[in-house]
């Protein structure tokens, strides 16, 4: 059961709205005077106080090791390099096929044990099978995404879903150091992919819905920027670990992801929206109080008087995992509106996941090729989290996924020919889809009222893990045909992101809660 834990401290950075002003509780006809369950919540985070930053801080701290276990394995899955035994009498240079050469006429560069694929003698294995783990990764986001997606929505709640998705896959990242071959490897991959799924669906909605709409997408962006700083150790980690065992690395990302998980379950406030829809009144109140406090002597007795009356102008929805799914699909609105936002996703997914995973294929040093990459997502992190509030969302997701792609395309035109040309249009490339990557999730947000975010949010991600599995596809392409990898990247966005012509544009407007509220605002609206 989600729980309304405090956190820390209660000051305000500014003062939150106060409700007093809204409350006349000597007024016999409750409905005249009272808000709406929006307004209230509205009214009682819509400033900003330090609990609300330190919360939204701490949740989004997800991000970080979801960051990690979702690109680790460009280090521990790499292919390592070989030299020639110039004390062999056999025919070997560096462009020979080390699978004909004899095992006495090549040694590795470093010990075996540095990479699985040397440890574990897979050098002559195909591409697929040596591809295998990071594809299952993205196999088991994929079906978690599926089978998660929705229960955050329903009876089990943001804050229980992020606990369990984050230990999920702690865990499974720790038992790897225990694997004996590329199967077990393979397996524990999966695992740690189901229980990742739903943790930045979770974490973006459980921080977003503890504050106000004017906050909203400057608090979104802080589970981008914590991402970027998790993707951003890997190098430095792997780095320091260059002559150690791969598994090392499983061991330092995955220990402090556990004992993050502490912090969840004991730190972290559920999200007061969800506990209203749910009927939990109380356990609301608490959260609300916790994270922006009433001033004026706002008395709990008064609060409760005035949501009594909130709830007189809409249905209490007392929400479960079928009804949302129900509600989400049998609106045509939304359903139009999600397969839009998911076949965005899956463009932006292509190039999100694609690139960094695929700076193998550029023939440039693996350790530099993928700081640059993190340094290239950093400033799109920051820039998002400050200019959100001023940007058109359809305008930015059309214009970003299209220099996206185009610079792709270009990489393959260069050349490896052109070496820091091609390194540069690479880096543009990345930088606009991580940009748009994070315009694209506050965007989600607001396109869907409380009852089915989560799920919307998930679903979206969902998309974005499927295009992670099919990049790892193209990338393993991509070794012998540029084109099918970086050509292809560009072309998927280019297409995809198209569709945002079809999205209703949702720069400042207010969160809804349920379905009717969301067709009641948006026929105002025309």
């Amino acid at each position: 059961m989600a729980n309304a834990t405090p956190l820390l401290s209660q000051s305000d950075l500014s003062q939150p709205l106060s409700l007093s002003s809204s409350i006349e509780s000597e007024t016999p006809s409750v409905e005249k005077v009272l808000p709406s369950l929006d307004e209230f919540i509205e009214q009682s985070i819509g400033g900003f106080a330090w609990a609300q930053l330190l919360h939204a801080i701490l949740v989004s701290l997800a991000w970080l090791f979801d960051g990690q276990q979702t690109f680790i394995s460009i280090f521990t899955d790499a292919e390592p390099t070989w030299h020639c035994n110039h004390l062999s009498t056999e025919d070997c240079n560096s462009g020979s096929n080390i699978c004909l050469l004899p095992k006495t006429a090549w040694e590795w560069d470093k010990p075996a044990y540095t990479f699985f694929i040397s440890e574990w003698s897979l050098e002559c294995v195909s591409s697929i099978i040596k591809g295998l783990p990071a594809t299952s990764f993205f196999m088991g986001c994929l079906l978690g995404g599926f089978l998660l997606a929705p229960v955050a929505d329903s009876s089990f709640g943001r804050k229980n879903m992020l606990f369990l998705s984050c230990l999920t896959m702690s865990v499974a990242a720790l038992l790897t150091v225990f694997s004996t071959n590329i199967w077990m490897y393979s397996a524990l991959r999966f695992i740690s992919g189901f229980g990742r799924a739903s943790i930045g669906a979770s974490a973006l909605v459980l921080s977003t819905e503890t504050v106000g709409k004017a906050w909203r997408g400057q608090v979104g962006t802080i589970g981008f920027l914590c991402c970027t700083l998790g993707f951003l150790s890997l190098p430095a980690m792997a780095y320091m670990n260059r002559s150690s065992s791969w598994r090392l690395l499983y061991v330092w990302t995955s220990i402090p992801a556990i004992f993050y998980c502490l912090l969840i379950r004991f730190l972290v406030c559920e999200s007061p929206r969800w506990l209203f829809m749910q009927g939990r009144k109380e356990e609301a109140l608490a959260t609300l109080e916790k994270l922006a406090p009433m001033e004026n002597n706002t008395s709990l007795k008064s609060l409760d008087l005035c949501l009594s009356g909130a709830l007189l102008k809409q249905e209490k929805m007392k929400m479960n995992l079928h009804l949302s799914i129900k509600m989400l699909l049998e609106k045509r609105w939304a359903s139009r509106r999600l397969l839009a936002v998911m076949v965005i996703a899956f463009g932006i997914g292509i190039m999100y996941y694609g690139m960094p995973l695929g700076v193998g294929n550029l023939a440039y040093n693996l350790y530099l090729s993928v700081t640059l990459n993190v340094l290239a997502e950093m400033p799109s992190s920051l820039i998002t989290m400050f200019y959100i509030g001023k940007w058109s969302r359809r305008s930015s997701v059309l214009a970003l996924t299209t220099i996206s792609g185009v610079s792709s395309i270009m990489c393959v035109v260069v050349g490896h020919g052109m070496k820091e040309l091609q390194v540069g249009l690479e880096l543009i490339s990345f930088f606009c889809a991580c940009t748009v990557f994070s315009v694209l999730m506050i965007y989600t947000l607001e396109l869907f009222p409380t009852c089915v975010r989560s799920l919307a949010v998930a679903m979206v991600r969902q998309a974005l893990m499927s295009s992670g599995t099919v990049s790892t596809i193209l990338i393993a392409a991509g070794k012998t045909n540029a084109f099918l990898s970086y050509g292809v990247f560009g072309l998927l966005i280019l297409c995809c992101g198209l569709f945002v012509v079809c999205l209703p544009e949702t720069k400042g407007l207010s969160l809804c809660d349920t379905m009717e509220e969301q067709e009641h605002k948006e026929a105002n609206a025309c």
